[in-house]
């Protein structure tokens, strides 16, 4: 399934600046004039079903680059995000870039061919571990020449930070087809950021209380707040209000919103602010 705005004319491209951001589920990408702060353009393909490894991946985003003629432009900037659940956070008191894979290996199974990278967030004075698709990488590096590339933990970290005004401890949940991401921040610290594989709107909702539980959250005063894949008919929100009352679903002031056909709260990554 493709979804995407209208605006097929884009003046001043290399001006632009391209954002990607994909996962086993899917692909999709905006087009950003940073001189106006004004994102321009909108795409997503969402896989019908999840394909099983990177290779799979590449093909697909292969197969989008042939025929998708917005990505065969250059830009002044290209910036990729990578969506899996292959990271995990580091302290930076205790950070040594030579034991990257030991941080790694209590979560996930590392094997010694793995390149591993990490993003600093220096605001939260720690450093975010992660296994790129490096295939994915070396593809979009022979079309595009250098770029950056993060974490999707590490854009939510960097977003929701900037939204959380509070003191209070407040639970934000990411959400995508197969996959939540929960933030926790307490103010504008982050107290634990996780990936969960869920199957079920049961499996989905037992992370979120198993969060809850460990960080001793009283589900009748703490706030969430949703972005993603979820909105107030689905069944993931409602089996949720069942246990927690101060729900709320976070928008974007992205003005994208006024000529895209979805909700503000969604795709997030991208397009929140």
């Amino acid at each position: 399934m493709e979804i995407k705005n209208s605006n097929t004319s884009l003046v001043h491209l290399k001006e632009n600046e391209l954002s990607i951001q994909f996962n086993l589920d899917g692909f999709s990408f905006c087009i950003t004039n940073q001189n106006e702060q004004n994102t321009l353009y909108f795409c997503k393909y969402s896989f019908e079903n999840s394909v099983k490894t990177p290779e799979k991946l590449l093909l697909k985003i292969q197969e989008i680059f042939s025929t998708d003629s917005h990505l065969q432009k250059d830009f002044s900037k290209v910036t990729v995000i990578h969506s899996n659940n292959l990271s995990t956070l580091v302290p930076g008191i205790y950070f040594k870039e030579d034991q990257l894979a030991s941080y790694l290996k209590f979560n996930i199974k590392v094997l010694a061919t793995d390149f591993i990278a990490f993003d600093a967030i220096a605001a939260q004075q720690i450093k975010n571990v992660y296994v790129p698709y490096v295939n994915i990488n070396n593809y979009l590096f022979n079309n595009f020449g250098e770029f950056d590339y993060k974490h999707h933990t590490t854009v939510l970290i960097e977003k929701y930070t900037l939204q959380n005004t509070g003191e209070e401890t407040t639970m934000y949940v990411n959400v995508d087809k197969s996959t939540l991401d929960i933030t926790i921040l307490k103010a504008k610290k982050v107290v634990l950021i996780n990936s969960f594989t869920y199957h079920t709107k049961e499996d989905f909702m037992y992370y979120i209380l198993f969060v809850a539980e460990q960080l001793n959250l009283d589900t009748a005063k703490f706030k969430l707040y949703f972005t993603g894949e979820i909105d107030k008919e689905t069944s993931l929100y409602k089996i949720a209000y069942l246990y927690i009352k101060n729900m709320y679903l976070l928008e974007s002031n992205n003005s994208i919103f006024k000529v895209l056909d979805l909700p503000k709260h969604t795709n997030y990554t991208l397009l929140g602010s």
